[in-house]
């Protein structure tokens, strides 16, 4: 992509996304996560009220009095938004193709993190591990994201997210609020996220075209595997075809669902054709209660 044309991308994304961190989801995301990330202060003589979970034992025994560790809201936080780039996220039936989509939702949680002075930090994974951009603050480091998230050329083409959870807990030591961002058309990596969440805050973010959900009746098509390249003739007027179809999409959303349940991590579902804005402010909302 020529450097002018991808400059106007990133203005027409920015100008969008900035406007909807600033006026809508600003106070949501503050609401949501600020809260989540508690650093101890100190430590001072149990109060009556005072949360017995919170006792320090050891200098309750030293001094022979109670005493209680104190916590304060962190004023930082790490956002780190860990986003697929495999070749089936370049795939979209209505207005977008969700990588568009992804791009708009990673750039409408960049700003709102740094317009609460919080580092964001990408990851690109597909099959492989892409690319990493390590944590930082500042307009200018959000637009550099944006750029890659448009202009990013992937050379694996499945998907790994064991990999990616993996990595990302080796490189990220200190807690922090991870968005996973893919169609997450992938098994086996419910033991990553079990370990993953255990240190880290995570929102698996599942992006959902309606056609991989229901096959329509249109007669003999060609389809090919966008991640694996094999091609073969599909009969979609047969019902088997389609029910089949649908049920291998319902198996794979089972799984997610269940999977980040049994991780205690939040997710969400946002479909093509339905507003991201939505979506995104009733999972804020739902989480600040």
């Amino acid at each position: 992509m020529e450097t002018s044309e991808l400059l106007k991308k990133v203005r027409k994304i920015e100008i969008k996304t900035r406007g909807l961190s600033s006026h809508i989801f600003s106070g949501e995301y503050h609401s949501a996560f600020k809260g989540r990330g508690m650093s101890f202060s100190e430590v001072r003589n149990y109060q009556y009220g005072d949360d017995v979970r919170n006792i320090d034992w050891n200098v309750t025994a030293r001094t022979g009095e109670p005493h209680v560790k104190i916590f304060e809201e962190e004023r930082e936080l790490t956002v780190m938004l860990l986003i697929d780039v495999s070749q089936s996220s370049y795939f979209g039936t209505v207005n977008q193709m969700k990588n568009e989509i992804l791009t708009e939702i990673c750039a409408v949680l960049a700003f709102s993190a740094i317009n609460n002075n919080d580092k964001v930090g990408v990851l690109f994974f597909s099959d492989e591990i892409e690319k990493f951009i390590p944590p930082k603050k500042g307009k200018q480091h959000i637009l550099r994201i944006i750029r890659e998230l448009i202009n990013f050329e992937p050379t694996g083409k499945s998907t790994e997210i064991a990999k990616a959870l993996e990595y990302f807990n080796n490189v990220i030591k200190k807690r922090s609020i991870c968005f996973l961002l893919s169609d997450f058309l992938a098994e086996n990596y419910e033991n990553a996220l079990r370990i993953v969440a255990r240190r880290h805050d995570i929102v698996g973010i599942h992006m959902i075209d309606p056609r991989e959900k229901e096959l329509p009746n249109v007669g003999l098509i060609r389809a090919v595997d966008s991640e694996s390249g094999i091609s073969h003739w599909v009969d979609t007027s047969i019902p088997s075809v389609r029910k089949e179809y649908a049920e291998s999409f319902q198996k794979n959303y089972d799984y997610f669902k269940a999977t980040f349940l049994k991780s205690r991590a939040d997710s969400i579902s946002i479909y093509t054709n339905e507003s991201y804005v939505k979506a995104l402010l009733k999972f804020f909302k739902k989480r600040s209660k």
